[in-house]
């Protein structure tokens, strides 16, 4: 009696990820890049490696995929990196779709993390209890991953936290000698992670490791795909009404593009942010969360690392009595302005009616954030790499 296996359909399928990609260049209207093709290329070769990389038990064909006992895997795994709008998250979605394993998981670098600290703030805490026996925490909290998850990948992978920089190199080090096999994405080379970052001669030992195990592929910084189907959405909409909350609602829908809206924490200095609307690069908020929680630069610095669009609801008229809200709004604006981010809102007025008080700072500080917003709303923005900005 013959056995088939999530291995054996993906042999039978021997370009899945292109196959994907040529439906959606065919049925959905895609533009054809010669990059992108090799990309899925790439991956097509990934699916294989994985299906081949470990031979079935004698009882079960699916046994390998299932069972306990793990043999190291010398399976290489893939790292993308390019500009925004490249394509890497559609690419990542067509390879998790078609890797032909139950043991796989996909997640935001930053999610993965947060998941990473939970498991060792519950080892030591079981250490303390006398119910574990190993000091050091990384290599069971590998294990119990490994365990979980032979194939990991990671959207929009970037390091700004300095508790994530500090365990990265000994905890992928302890995950690839488990056999786990990576497949990340981000807007940045190896080399370029955690750039700034504070100790960083502490973290640069992962980039070697890194690269011992994957092999990095650049989606060049060819056509913004991304970018061209922004340009063409609202951007400032006023003032508030069902009719402007819809064209939202219809430009957020256009933006995602179909991507699965969920939940998100930001991290920022051990606390967290609640994004309540998230999709890949895409972020949607109201003027409330954003302006009338106590956050500041940093916490806006830390969106901006996150997301490269964003979508605000609701932008009242200010003055005098919603001044720490105009400040915010101002702080706001210029951070995604500094950082190149897309901006679409709905508000009450225009940009220019937006903020009344007649006295205090906030009255000539807004005058820059209007200059911004203009220029924001130009179907040139945001400049890509090489451009220009006006400050």
């Amino acid at each position: 009696m013959s056995h088939s296996s999530a291995a054996d359909h993906a042999l039978a399928e021997p370009c899945p990820v292109r196959n994907a990609y040529e439906h959606k260049v065919s049925a959905d209207g895609l533009i054809a890049d010669a990059i992108q093709r090799k990309a899925a290329d790439r991956l097509d070769r990934l699916v294989n490696d994985l299906a081949e990389a470990r031979p079935a038990t004698k009882s079960s064909a699916l046994g390998w995929l299932f069972g306990k006992r793990r043999e190291k895997k010398n399976v290489r795994g893939l790292y993308l990196h390019g500009g925004v709008g490249r394509g890497k998250t559609m690419l990542m979605d067509m390879f998790f779709d078609h890797a032909p394993l139950k043991r796989k998981r996909r997640s935001h670098f930053n999610d993965f993390m947060a998941d990473v600290h939970d498991r060792i703030g519950a080892h030591r805490e079981a250490l303390k209890n006398g119910e574990a026996k190993r000091d050091d925490p990384i290599p069971p909290v590998a294990e119990q991953i490994a365990e979980e998850s032979w194939l990991i990948c990671f959207d929009e992978f970037t390091v700004t936290d300095i508790a994530d920089a500090m365990v990265l190199s000994r905890l992928f080090s302890a995950l690839f000698d488990n056999g786990c096999v990576l497949v990340a994405t981000s807007n940045v080379a190896p080399s370029d992670l955690y750039g700034d970052g504070l100790n960083r001669p502490l973290f640069t030992p992962f980039i070697d490791v890194l690269k011992a195990h994957t092999d990095v592929m650049e989606l060049d910084s060819g056509r913004d795909y991304r970018l061209d189907k922004l340009s063409a959405l609202p951007v400032y909409m006023n003032p508030l009404s069902e009719e402007t909350a819809q064209r939202m609602d219809e430009a957020w829908q256009t933006a995602i593009d179909g991507e699965n809206e969920a939940a998100v924490a930001v991290e920022v200095k051990g606390r967290t942010i609640d994004v309540s609307r998230a999709a890949g690069p895409m972020a949607r908020f109201t003027f409330e969360e954003l302006c009338a929680r106590p956050l500041g630069a940093r916490d806006y610095m830390a969106l901006a690392d996150r997301f490269d669009h964003f979508f605000i609801d609701g932008v009242p008229q200010m003055d005098l009595d919603r001044r720490n809200e105009a400040k915010r709004f101002i702080l706001l604006v210029d951070t995604l302005y500094d950082r190149k981010k897309s901006l679409h809102l709905s508000a009450a007025a225009s940009a220019e009616e937006l903020y009344v008080g007649k006295s205090g700072t906030e009255s000539f500080e807004f005058d820059r954030t209007i200059s911004r917003l203009i220029e924001m709303r130009d179907e040139s923005w945001p400049p890509q790499a090489g451009d220009a900005v006006e400050y």
